[in-house]
């Protein structure tokens, strides 16, 4: 009879992935970097322990998006203060804050637990095609699709 076996934080091996955003789709951007995050690529994935590996999302101004997203659909955040909804176009937060558009869209693909924040973590997203991250040796990754 087979044992399942259980990934243990002290074993799990993690690798560094570049993703080239350039002409990829958000969405279906986000789920393949959402899965690298997790670990659930990799053949001892433990829903419990975090089996993820660190991911670099280069040229991130470059993602598009399908249809009339860009002025349709709306990001909000709230101040804090009684009448403090503010609101932002998917084409303002493309133009003027395109690291935070892929990460809200990453993050949000994550669990919102303690563990997805630990995951979180392994996310590093730059505008442009250099990264400061050259000492890890980072393989490139191919997206699907």
């Amino acid at each position: 009879m087979r044992q399942t076996t259980m990934a243990k934080p002290s074993t799990v091996v993690r690798q560094w992935y570049v993703v080239d955003a350039e002409g990829q789709t958000l969405g279906r951007l986000a789920t393949q970097v959402a899965t690298l995050l997790r670990g659930k690529h990799k053949v001892d994935y433990t829903p419990h322990v975090d089996c993820g590996d660190y991911v670099i999302v280069i040229n991130a101004e470059k993602a598009v998006i399908s249809g009339d997203q860009e002025f349709k659909k709306m990001y909000y955040r709230h101040t804090g203060y009684p009448g403090g909804l503010k609101t932002r176009s998917t084409g303002e937060m493309r133009k003027k804050f395109p690291k935070q558009w892929v990460e809200k869209a990453i993050m949000g693909m994550l669990p919102h637990t303690k563990l997805g924040d630990v995951q979180r973590t392994h996310l590093f997203v730059y505008t442009g095609d250099q990264h400061p991250h050259q000492a890890q040796q980072p393989k490139e990754f191919e997206l699907k699709g």
